[in-house]
């Protein structure tokens, strides 16, 4: 695999948890988390992201066959590294499995995984999932010693942690934004595929889409938020111009 990575467009993952939190605070089936399909499609996003988490707070099991079932378009299943996530991830066989630390007590994820301290542990689940198939990707800081494990892992992908980015300003995101285009071009250079997520809006998308090396984005609770005033479809577009004016 060479270090150019991304010669066509970024891609933009679009995470559709928040809908079906929004089922999930009245019950029933409304809104279906499925139905984004048709949106996402129309907007011309590349991917659709659904996490799994251990106490179901948005994302079901039902979900995920019926998300797949609802579109050719490739679904990178969040999950926490457990032996119940790995064995679901196996019986649906998504296109890849984004491997995230998760704590029941968060409101959302707060960091990357710490795949260097976890490395005895990921290794057997990387595997079981590689040889099933499935593209593995791990969501870790940009940290050159968590590059180094992705690599040690054969972890195809790494998606860089963009929430402490996303909450800076001034120079010290001009800091956090050279680690991650920094820690980019390591793990392109190591052939790894570069993505990023979390935290990232109209306002704050476009440096790192800039990134050179960088071949995706995974973008979800603003824009799902952003959907409630504007509608789905428009919300995408407007993500999808400001990523393509990246480049």
């Amino acid at each position: 695999m060479s270090s150019t990575l991304n010669p066509g467009k970024l891609r933009l993952g679009v995470n559709i948890d928040h809908i079906a939190t929004v089922r999930n605070a009245r019950g029933g089936d409304n809104p279906d988390p499925a139905r984004a399909v048709e949106a996402i499609v129309a907007a011309g996003a590349d991917g659709i992201t659904a996490h799994l988490r251990e106490d179901r707070r948005h994302i079901r099991d039902e979900d995920i066959a019926r998300i797949m079932a609802a579109t050719d378009l490739p679904l990178n299943l969040e999950m926490a590294a457990t032996e119940e996530m790995v064995a679901i991830a196996l019986r649906h066989r998504p296109h890849a499995a984004c491997i995230v630390p998760e704590k029941r007590e968060e409101r959302t994820t707060e960091g990357g995984l710490d795949a260097a301290g976890q490395f005895d542990r990921l290794a057997p689940l990387v595997a079981r999932l590689s040889d099933a198939g499935i593209r593995v990707s791990l969501f870790i800081e940009p940290d050159a010693r968590q590059v180094e494990a992705a690599l040690k892992l054969k972890a195809p992908v790494v998606e860089f942690h963009t929430g402490e980015y996303a909450n800076l300003t001034g120079e010290e995101r001009a800091v956090e934004l050279k680690r991650i285009a920094d820690m980019a071009a390591l793990a392109a250079k190591n052939g790894i595929e570069p993505h990023a997520g979390h935290g990232l809006t109209y306002d704050n998308v476009v440096p790192i889409a800039a990134i050179p090396q960088v071949a995706e984005l995974n973008i979800g609770h603003f824009l799902i938020g952003e959907a409630i005033f504007v509608g789905l479809e428009a919300s995408l577009r407007r993500m999808r111009d400001l990523m393509d004016s990246a480049r």
